[in-house]
């Protein structure tokens, strides 16, 4: 069942729901259900990667790591590397043409057939011919099968030796020595050079992977483009941004050229060292959503912000009285929107609240509302009642507090995606000006959950590979490149929803400005 899942998951709906189930009791299963197992769930990987990184990180993790059988340690080293080096690569490798099964035996004769039998080893059982068809002015002796009676006899009777007859068929001490030759004397027709990668890729040279060699710290050989020359800082070609992030994980610096050099250490993929930044979270600076006079007296300013503790976000409020009466019973709605945004809760607004009085609410935020892409995207539109009236207002919801705590992709991942991402989903923005180093950097994005996977520090410019993922599930990839001394940082963000951009660059300089 495995297998018809792994075969056909572009046909089943539910195949990762399948495979998960099964590989939820992984480590109770025989070996060859688990080496099926990786397998099916590497095919649908590759067949389906938007939605299955999960399941795939998963069970790489448990053959390579948590498992003590040398057979699927060695496949899931194998398939992490084949998707790491190349997911097109890896491809039309796991998912290669099968050829079709067929059996030939019946179509020998069965005379030839017991002949055949006679001259196993020879090349005669090789070539399915009898000796006498290709060994020409010889005469060819057959041997007898005998037997275990038989042969007691005959060792009994040796009364005379017979001259040797010159044959074909190899004594036993001559098979014996062929076969320990075979090894001191290799056929090259036999395999490939020990570099041979298969047919060239266009635009792309490949060093041939040590598939097991180097550990999972350095799971990507180099992949180093041909005649790509490096993209200054500030241009707008899509291209240089994969090349230099294939650099990155491959261990290679840009600009072509095959020595690794001191740049291949483990390190330079590692995620970035994180400094001594206080653990906190970036709140915009509040607003005036609701004029007083707008509101009938009623006064409403407010920002977002995430609980640190939940991750949850979260709307905090100021409401104002400048009426001259009280006011109560307060309550809040959300109009659809682009993520389905509503209160998690009552608004709980201490009453009654007095003239000039001012009363600040934190109000939690859920997703049970009704999705429906606004315009601009990130657009609000909030109705607060009391006792004097309704009133309605309008706020754009910054994008961060939609970030998730489930954001950081491993490497292998990182680079299948951005690879997976057409070149011109990529734009790039430039956020100036700053003044931080890239520990610090990644230390603030990180508190707002933009994850940085790997950092290069490449001709003297610090480079950040990061991840996020939004609550509604779109992720959303980037590049960020400092200069030290430069105020200008430049961004390159790459998804598959690219009405995200704007407010992606816009957090970005929010958290880093704060």
């Amino acid at each position: 069942m495995i297998w018809i899942i792994g075969e056909y998951a572009e046909r089943i709906d539910n195949a990762d729901e399948l495979l998960q189930s099964f590989l939820d009791g992984f480590h109770d299963e025989n070996t060859q259900v688990q080496l099926q197992l990786l397998t099916a769930i590497v095919k649908l990987f590759l067949k389906r990667p938007s939605d299955t990184q999960e399941l795939v990180q998963n069970v790489l993790g448990l053959a390579t790591l948590e498992s003590d059988n040398p057979d699927l340690r060695d496949r899931g080293y194998i398939y992490w590397r084949l998707l790491s080096t190349d997911p097109a690569v890896a491809k039309e490798v796991v998912l290669a043409e099968k050829p079709l099964i067929s059996e030939e035996t019946d179509l020998l004769e069965p005379s030839l057939l017991d002949e055949l039998i006679c001259n196993l080893g020879s090349l005669a059982s090789v070539y399915h011919q009898p000796p006498s068809a290709f060994v020409e002015g010889k005469h060819i002796s057959r041997k007898q099968l005998f037997n275990a009676s038989t042969t007691a006899g005959r060792t009994d009777d040796a009364s005379g030796i017979q001259p040797p007859t010159q044959t074909v068929i190899p004594t036993q001490e001559t098979l014996i020595g062929d076969l320990l030759d075979i090894d001191a004397m290799p056929n090259p027709s036999m395999a490939p050079p020990v570099g041979y990668t298969g047919s060239a890729i266009p635009g792309l040279e490949m060093d041939a992977p040590d598939l097991l060699g180097d550990g999972l710290d350095d799971l990507l050989p180099g992949v180093i483009p041909r005649s790509v020359p490096p993209t200054p800082i500030g241009t707008s070609e899509p291209s240089s941004t994969a090349d230099a992030l294939a650099d990155i994980f491959g261990g290679v610096g840009i600009g072509g050229g095959g020595s690794l050099g001191a740049a291949a250490t483990s390190r330079d993929i590692a995620p970035a060292g994180m400094t001594s930044v206080a653990s906190s979270a970036y709140v915009p600076a509040p607003a005036i959503w609701l004029e007083s006079s707008r509101g009938k007296g009623l006064e409403i300013a407010g920002t977002f912000s995430v609980n640190t503790a939940t991750n949850q976000p979260q709307m905090e409020l100021t409401l104002t009285n400048n009426a001259l009466s009280p006011m109560t019973g307060f309550a809040i709605q959300f109009n659809k929107n682009s993520f389905g945004l509503a209160p998690a809760q009552a608004l709980n607004v201490p009453t009654p609240l007095q003239p000039k009085q001012s009363v600040k609410v934190i109000l939690p935020l859920g997703f049970g509302n009704q999705v429906v892409k606004m315009d601009p995207l990130m657009n609000l539109q909030v109705a607060v009642k009391n006792n004097v009236d309704v009133f309605y207002f309008a706020c754009l919801v910054p994008i961060h507090v939609l970030f998730t705590s489930v954001g950081e992709m491993e490497k292998m991942v990182f680079l299948a995606t951005w690879k997976d991402i057409p070149a011109e989903n990529e734009q790039q923005f430039v956020l100036t000006p700053l003044s931080l180093d890239a520990d610090t950097c990644s230390q603030k994005l990180r508190n707002n959950n933009v994850f940085t996977i790997a950092k290069r520090n490449v001709d003297g410019q610090d480079m950040l590979y990061q991840s996020i993922k939004l609550c509604n599930g779109i992720w959303v990839l980037a590049e960020l490149k400092i200069q030290p001394g430069n105020p200008s940082y430049t961004l390159s963000l790459k998804s598959r929803a690219m009405d995200v951009y704007p407010y992606v660059r816009e957090a970005f300089h929010g958290i880093l400005s704060n």
